[in-house]
């Protein structure tokens, strides 16, 4: 009659003792699962961040096309990119076309409709 009324209280078609062993099963795999540490641990050929801090870097790739570069050229290269005046200044007429697009993007904020 215990078991009876069990069943009429119990929805799932299994009985309690399967029900029982499955989770018990279940729980002591997914323990398993969780108890393996070297998952989350880095290759051990990989090289730790510290020591790439500390590495002098000898070559370099030029920001402009990716080429290989000696530090002495990649400093030199740096050294031109930051002085704006010595930089090769576009023909008159892409000058132009600039400031005629700038101009109508101005423009285009206070009259909506130029296109």
């Amino acid at each position: 009659m215990v078991e009876a009324s069990h069943k009429e209280t119990c929805k799932h078609p299994m009985p309690s003792r399967r029900c029982a062993s499955v989770a018990a099963l279940l729980g002591s795999s997914l323990t398993l699962i969780a108890a393996q540490p070297s998952v989350c641990l880095p290759p051990p050929e990989d090289i730790p961040e510290e020591v790439l801090r500390t590495e002098i870097i000898t070559e370099a790739r030029s920001p402009i096309d990716g080429e290989l570069l000696s530090a002495a050229e990649y400093a030199q290269l740096q050294a031109q990119l930051q002085n704006p005046n010595d930089r090769e200044t576009a023909s008159p007429n892409v000058r132009e076309i600039v400031f005629l697009l700038q101009l109508r993007r101005g423009l285009r904020t206070f009259i909506p409709i130029i296109p």
